[in-house]
């Protein structure tokens, strides 16, 4: 049996939790998400208790691997519809900025200029349920990075998108510019030194 799986999930306040079948619906105030556990896997709705209990039919090694997935998700899923996921996002760059308009990510990230009309280089579809927060418009050199974060109650739909935006223009090793992570260290490469003469 699974350590993680065993474990039972604390249901906070305002946290409902219904199944139906394989099927399991988690409400609450930041929203709704579903699943469907996977073939062999079991959730018990306690209400008494306030709990949620992940257990395999039978004790069988193939249905572990299975169990604590299954109830490290289902967690994932409580604490996202009562306090919700974040990705804080920076980008490095003179010139570089990010902003949000009409339901977009406006993204600028030196490839192109800034264009006559200061036209984004790229406009990202935010994806149903993420929001973005924009504290930083522009960065100022290469030390003043401008800011923002994704914000979502579905764990895996805000890293997924957070990790789309970063591979637009990864960090380069040499001056860091780009776009990365709060507080993701980047191995900087030292640059090419001049020739001396005689």
């Amino acid at each position: 049996m699974s350590r993680i799986g065993k474990k039972a999930i604390a249901l906070p306040d305002g946290v409902t939790v219904s199944v139906n079948g394989r099927a399991v619906d988690v409400s609450g105030p930041l929203g709704q998400l579903n699943w469907s556990v996977p073939e062999g896997i079991v959730v018990e709705n306690d209400t008494a208790a306030k709990t949620v209990v992940v257990r395999q039919k039978e004790e069988r090694k193939e249905l572990s691997k299975f169990h604590g997935l299954s109830r490290a998700l289902i967690n994932n899923m409580v604490t996202g519809v009562k306090d919700g996921f974040q990705k804080k996002l920076e980008v490095y760059g003179t010139g570089y900025g990010a902003d949000v308009k009409g339901g977009k990510l406006h993204l600028n990230c030196g490839f192109m200029g800034r264009g006559s009309k200061g036209v984004a280089q790229f406009q990202i579809e935010i994806p149903k349920g993420l929001t973005i927060d924009v504290e930083v418009a522009a960065s100022r050199g290469d030390t003043e990075p401008a800011k923002f974060t994704i914000k979502g109650c579905d764990k895996q739909v805000v890293g997924q998108f957070a990790a789309e935006v970063r591979k637009i223009r990864p960090p380069e090793p040499y001056k860091g510019k780009g776009i990365r992570y709060h507080q993701e260290a980047i191995r900087r490469k030292q640059g090419k030194a001049l020739a001396g003469g005689r």
